[in-house]
């Protein structure tokens, strides 16, 4: 079976260097698809990158943490600071979540809004997934599934990483407790089935998050079997920008993207976004 690929950027609309990182990935590179965040400061550009891209297929990077809401944070106090930004005790909110059913509803209140603010862009929404993999909270992904699916969404990212592509191609490559993640993963993607939800076959970039270089997407690219195989990135111009991660290599991931032998490799086979790997 021939591998089908989503090459993805995570982040598009966070900053100016992301949004320009991201169209060259594309223009330039094998950059097929890319994740929007619709309340940050260069959610603007990001979306006139998206609509001078026709062939960029364009999903919902879902922010609840690290980040600016939707709403405004009164409406939803048990998901913010007192400065308006989400909170970034991912674990308390997590736990809260579990156990308030208000904190549960500001939380839909939000995917909702998030939703809704894709949607007035005109964009075709073509999968859904959350800063941080937040969406594997249970209750997050189940937020998250059943707004997408009434919002004619038709697919998700689940990362679920096999561990030895990644240290196969690259033997420093961190260690993840993915065989837990997995099972976790695998309950999710059932879920997601009853939503209507497609997802890749597998997911590459959990390991190399913020580290994937061309050295190790050239090395990883053999190993691909066949099926749909997302690999998602963080390109950007440079890095230091408002909102960037620490160590993150943000230069590194769109030099990879745009690395000619990794053009040449890819050349041959099918790459495109969620709708037209998974359809």
């Amino acid at each position: 079976m021939t591998p089908r690929l989503i090459f993805t950027a995570d982040d598009l609309g966070l900053a100016a260097e992301v949004n320009e990182g991201t169209e060259r990935a594309h223009r330039e590179g094998v950059l097929s698809a890319a994740s929007l965040m619709v309340g940050e400061a260069g959610f603007e550009e990001g979306v006139r990158v998206a609509r001078s891209n026709p062939d960029l297929a364009i999903g919902l990077h879902l922010t609840l943490t690290d980040g600016h809401p939707v709403l405004p944070a009164a409406r939803i106090p048990s998901l913010t600071q007192k400065n308006g930004r989400f909170r970034d005790d991912m674990a308390s909110l997590g736990l809260l979540l579990a156990l308030s059913r208000e904190a549960r509803a500001e939380l839909a209140a939000e995917v909702a809004a998030q939703l809704a603010r894709f949607a007035e862009t005109g964009l075709r929404c073509d999968h859904v997934n959350a800063h941080k993999h937040y969406h594997l909270h249970p209750h997050i992904a189940a937020a998250l599934m059943q707004a997408a699916a009434g919002a004619g969404v038709r697919a998700i990212r689940l990362p679920n990483e096999d561990p030895a592509m990644p240290r196969k191609a690259d033997p420093s490559s961190r260690k993840l407790p993915s065989a837990l993640l997995n099972g976790w993963v695998a309950v999710l993607r059932k879920r997601a089935r009853n939503w209507g939800l497609a997802a890749p076959d597998r997911v590459l970039g959990f390991a190399w998050s913020g580290a994937f270089s061309a050295d190790r997407l050239r090395a990883v690219l053999p190993l691909l079997p066949g099926g749909v195989t997302e690999l998602y990135f963080h390109p950007a111009m440079r890095g230091g920008f408002a909102g960037s991660a620490p160590g993150y290599r943000y230069a590194d991931e769109l030099a990879a993207l745009t690395d000619a032998q990794v053009r040449e490799a890819v050349s041959g086979l099918p790459r495109g976004g969620y709708a037209a790997m998974l359809g």
